[in-house]
């Protein structure tokens, strides 16, 4: 029996498992996971299970089962390894969770302590200032449940709702135009000044939230260029006429909000053959695209806190509620490899490179596997040989930071085994477990791929930086192992059905249907990620825009100066001569590009790297980026070593309202200019991933 789900997830139950499989004692399966698995298949076969909407081959039943077998194989594994450790905390009972201390985490998470605490923060009170509709109606929600709950505790006098966010409450679905609406005078001027002379930093948010965030910040309609980014993980010149665009404009919540109609999206289905996913494809627009590495830790953690507010206010829109149960956090190691925290690891790979991103450690197991292991058939589901796997362990958590542990003697094997184990192992999981059941719902609702693949989006751009960049190279790592499919049997399916109990694990007791239904939900939404590896870590325009109004909001808050309505207005290059106070405000330093050092539509390119220096350019709505780093390569082509180093080089934007963004080669840079008409524009090394 088939159960089909509403994201595409198939659930195959036989009544005949013990009759389909060889004899016992040849099945690679323990005697303690058979019995298991019936009841799987029991529970799977009642009679609330509806029939399938189509029936499968059968030689498409032997993956599905083989799929099924390699989870239950793993969550054995795991469980087994887990004993002989003794390390494993115990599994602990879910407990209903106080509403109010789960939305007090919430407001801690996306960088809105402040509501909290009542305390005076820049940083809250410009976050606040950026907020979409959909978005603001997210923080109302949970600062409304966060007092209410404390007000039945009668913990501390606390204000009411009304009070901090406005008596007002304007409907969700009020028309508000996301995308290309700009700020009028009368909005400025009524609105904005709220945003400096407020004394509460929460009271800006009624006033501020109507006002639309546009595209990237640009006044004109959107231009695209023909690059599009195919969602198979490569750029494709010919798009079928199956692929879907998807915009990275405009809000996810807000499109969900207030065109409902247009997201009753006919279901994904999946194809009998190759479980065949959606091709989306993104049209570069005239600001080139942005990768989560292009931006400045201190922009990412904005985008990190911008991202976990629009996931919510997505879920939302569904009214489904995103966390229903407070993170699980275990304290981790403070030395070793194994059972680490990411951010411990790190900080001591830094003493070795400072510019690493991921675990040296993890990346070991990358490199063993690919020298000799991308062809072996089922490399993830082998076990491996204990007593090795035993010895390479001990020895890596007492050697490898001294670098002296020996990896030649390592098969590709131990090392797979080793993977899947420091996963499963660290403290906390590396994608949120909690949000999972979420998944669930919304995949209930027989939601379009595409508001899946969406939510997803959301959710990998509010991963901190640590898991964000490991998860990026690991999906790279198992791309290349599904690459060799035909040798080493591990599809997209097999691997994303081994490794989820690994990657999205819960120390919480679970009945079996809920294990098996959060299993492949998980499994699904690791599917999707590694479909859709180009896309999701790309970072949606919207919220750079935001981080763009947040920064100039920050700059305003902290002069407190009256010139707001100048500073905010940046419609056309008409308004982008600011006034000389305003220009003291978004130079970054007194050496930063003063206005009236070059003429309007001019850039002084800085390239300290080379003999040319610096470079001023007179830009057209023709220059892009790789045009500038053609002419410093033309000016530096006196010898071999300036050409190599040139082919390394980007152009970044630095300083005005954003911190550093590494630019799109085929970015627009009169484009980038008005919106960020007091950046300073340097060439650099690209930092590797």
């Amino acid at each position: 029996m088939e159960v089909e789900d509403s994201g595409g997830v198939v659930l195959t139950a036989y009544h005949s498992y013990t009759r389909s499989q060889p004899p016992a004692a040849s099945h690679p399966l323990s005697r303690k996971s058979i019995p298991r698995c019936q009841r799987i298949n029991r529970m799977l076969s009642s009679e609330s299970l509806h029939a399938p909407p189509f029936s499968r081959s059968s030689s498409q039943a032997s993956v599905d089962s083989a799929s099924m077998e390699d989870f239950w194989r793993e969550i054995e594994s795991i469980s087994e390894s887990s004993l002989r450790a003794q390390e494993e905390p115990p599994a602990t009972e879910v407990k209903p969770v106080d509403e109010g201390e789960l939305e007090a985490e919430w407001l801690q998470d996306v960088g809105l302590s402040t509501l909290l605490s009542g305390e005076e923060e820049e940083d809250g009170k410009a976050l606040l200032s950026t907020l979409t509709r959909t978005q603001a109606a997210a923080v109302k929600k949970r600062y409304n449940t966060y007092t209410q709950t404390l007000r039945r505790k009668s913990k501390q006098p606390v204000r009411d709702v009304r009070d901090i966010f406005g008596v007002s409450e304007a409907p969700l679905d009020a028309s508000c135009d996301n995308h290309t609406a700009q700020l009028d005078d009368t909005q400025e001027e009524k609105q904005l000044p709220e945003v400096i002379k407020t004394s509460n930093p929460v009271s800006i948010l009624e006033a501020i939230s109507d006002i639309p965030v546009h595209a990237n910040g640009a006044s004109e309609s959107r231009q695209t260029v023909p690059s599009p980014l195919s969602g198979n993980d490569c750029p494709e010149k010919n798009i079928s006429t199956e692929a879907e665009e998807l915009s990275f404009e405009v809000s996810y919540s807000e499109m969900v909000t207030e065109a409902p109609k247009r997201n009753k999206l006919k279901k994904s289905e999946i194809k009998k053959e190759d479980y065949a996913l959606t091709k989306f494809i993104v049209q570069k627009t005239r600001f080139g695209l942005t990768e989560a590495g292009d931006l400045s830790p201190e922009d990412m953690k904005k985008i990190r806190h911008l991202s976990l507010i629009e996931l919510t206010a997505f879920f939302d829109a569904f009214g489904i509620q995103l966390k229903r149960s407070k993170t699980e956090k275990v304290k981790g190691r403070d030395t070793g490899i194994f059972g680490v925290p990411l951010t411990v690891l790190l900080d001591n790979d830094h003493k070795k490179d400072p510019a690493v991103k991921v675990p040296l450690v993890l990346q070991k197991f990358f490199e063993k596997v690919e020298e000799s292991g991308l062809e072996s058939e089922g490399i993830f589901r082998l076990s491996g040989c204990t007593a090795k796997v035993k010895q390479y362990r001990e020895e890596l958590d007492a050697k490898f930071n001294a670098d002296k542990f020996k990896w030649d003697k390592m098969c590709h094997r131990e090392a797979a085994v080793m993977l899947k184990a420091f996963f499963r192992e660290l403290p906390t999981s590396l994608f949120p477990v909690e949000y999972i059941p979420a998944f669930v719902a919304l995949m209930e609702r027989g939601s379009h791929i595409r508001l899946q693949l969406q939510a997803l989006h959301l959710m990998v751009m509010a991963l901190p930086d640590a898991n964000r960049d490991t998860a990026q190279a690991l999906m790279t790592f198992f791309n290349k192992v599904i690459a060799n499919e035909s040798k080493n049997r591990m599809s997209v399916w097999n691997i994303s059905t081994v490794m989820a109990p690994n990657l999205f694990f819960s120390r919480g007791r679970h009945s079996d249907r809920e294990q098996l239904l959060l299993a492949n939900t998980a499994a699904h939404v690791l599917r999707l990620m590694l479909k859709y590896q180009k896309i999701l870590w790309k970072v949606p325009s919207f919220l750079i825009t935001q981080v763009r109004r947040m920064n100039e909001a920050a700059m305003l808050l902290k002069k407190q100066l009256p010139s707001v309505k100048k500073l905010l207005r940046r419609k056309t290059m008409e308004r982008e001569v600011a006034s000389p106070k305003a220009s003291k405000v978004l130079q970054k330093s007194p050496s930063a590009r003063r206005m009236s050092d070059v003429p309007e539509g001019v850039i002084r390119v800085h390239a300290p790297l080379f003999s040319k220096v610096s470079m001023a350019i007179q830009l057209n709505s023709h220059t892009r980026a790789r045009d500038i780093l053609a002419k410093f390569q033309v000016e530096n082509s006196h010898g071999s070593s300036e050409r190599i180093k040139i082919q390394n080089q980007r152009l970044y934007e630095v300083g005005g309202n954003i911190g550093q963004h590494c630019l799109d080669p085929d970015a627009y840079i009169l484009d980038v200019y008005r919106v960020n008409p007091h950046a300073e524009w340097v060439i650099k090394p690209q930092p590797h991933p």
